[in-house]
């Protein structure tokens, strides 16, 4: 994936159910190949067979791979945002930090082409933009909740450290989905020890 500036706006906007689902199936089948094989060995022509469709018809959905690439990601960003909203609320905020990190890590861990996808973020310009979208949509969630639980921390500490906070935990979370389990258990464990106690630091 390059710097350049590529077309990745789906061609069709899937209206009724029948395109729904082929959008949903040519999605379903590139995470697939993706998460076996990468994204950079996958071709368009090998999405279109797993796919059960001509390479023209696939065309006409997408422009390009990075469009696909680009609505997988963005799939992973919704789920993962509406899954968080729903815990969040229904958890104290410390133990919000275990129970949110432990969720991400397994959706990091076992979303099909999750590390394929975004090990890549830093060399797409789309998906460092919807990563950052994704960073600023957790921090204005965890900057409402500071400043009901914590209504004497200045705001711009309140800020700041509810951007560090998601960006400091998606960074090892990202490390952790591409070690061996063990490994990662362990990353993930000092991971909540340390956002722990910067809470502590917050709150007191």
């Amino acid at each position: 994936m390059t710097e350049e500036s590529i077309d990745v706006t789906p061609r069709r906007q899937p209206v009724q159910a029948r395109s729904r689902e082929r959008v949903d199936s040519i999605l379903s089948h590139a995470a697939a190949i993706f998460h076996e094989v990468g994204v950079d060995a996958t071709s368009m022509s090998a999405i279109a067979r797993q796919s059960d469709m001509s390479l023209a018809s696939l065309y006409r959905y997408f422009p390009n791979k990075t469009a696909i690439v680009k609505a997988i990601a963005e799939d992973h960003v919704s789920r993962m945002e509406s899954a968080l909203r729903e815990r969040l609320e229904t958890l104290e905020l410390m133990d919000a930090v275990d129970v949110l990190i432990d969720q991400f890590y397994e959706f990091y861990r076992n979303e099909p082409a999750y590390s394929a996808i975004w090990s890549g973020v830093e060399s797409m310009p789309e998906l460092r933009e919807l990563d950052v979208r994704e960073l600023y949509s957790h921090a204005r969630d965890m900057d409402a909740r500071l400043k009901r639980e914590c209504p004497r921390l200045p705001g711009d500490r309140r800020w700041t450290a509810s951007l560090m906070l998601p960006r400091s935990a998606g960074t090892v979370l990202r490390l952790a989905a591409t070690l061996p389990d063990k490994q990662a258990r362990l990353m993930i464990s000092e991971l909540k020890c340390m956002a722990r106690a910067y809470l502590v630091e917050l709150v007191r």
